[in-house]
């Protein structure tokens, strides 16, 4: 059983890695396989709406992103975590540009995220967080994905780098996170 989880922030080892290593880390905790995967340093471009996906199943028309590559990790794993900070009160444009393709990709292969194990992670300064964490659970809900969630919503607040390591509560949620979601997964897949 594996977790991959997709952090859409610019900055590879900010907030947002340290949110999701902690809940990634209490699925280790109980057997489950983890993957964190930046989209830092990457250029990626939303969805083209040329529907050549249709044809190609499981594949975007677009190759020369990586987005494919992380296609093929979602479907291979039992759950997917997607995770950005705030920009703007939405996610960041490499995660909305992953949100789109990945999610018409699946479409056009049948649903093909049906009835994984989603959950959505959101660090913040101030601001947007539940914006930002709605945009991220509608690719889980619109994929007949089934979603996670935790102590209260999953996110964790600070500005600067590291900054998340002073908010407990935030900090034990993505703890309670990776709990909750290793006990749907194993429900599940064992």
């Amino acid at each position: 059983m594996k977790v991959v989880a997709s952090n859409g922030s610019v900055r590879k080892d900010g907030n947002t890695a340290i949110l999701v290593e902690r809940a990634l880390q209490a699925l280790r905790e109980e057997g489950i396989e983890t993957e964190q995967v930046p989209l830092a340093g990457l250029h990626l471009s939303g969805c083209a709406a040329c529907y050549r996906c249709f044809k190609q199943q499981g594949r975007c028309h677009q190759k020369d992103d990586g987005i494919n590559g992380f296609i093929e990790k979602m479907a291979s794993a039992q759950g997917i975590i997607l995770a950005s900070p705030v920009y703007f009160a939405d996610v960041t444009a490499n995660m909305k540009a992953l949100i789109e393709r990945a999610g018409m990709v699946a479409r056009a292969a049948g649903d093909m995220f049906r009835r994984k194990v989603g959950a959505a992670i959101v660090a913040v300064r101030r601001g947007g967080a539940v914006h930002t964490f709605d945009s991220l659970n509608h690719f889980f809900l619109i994929g007949k994905m089934i979603t996670v969630g935790s102590i209260y919503w999953n996110l964790g607040r600070g500005l600067q780098p590291g900054d998340v390591q002073n908010d407990e509560e935030g900090l034990r949620t993505m703890q309670v996170l990776g709990e909750n979601m290793a006990w749907v997964i194993k429900r599940l897949y064992s």
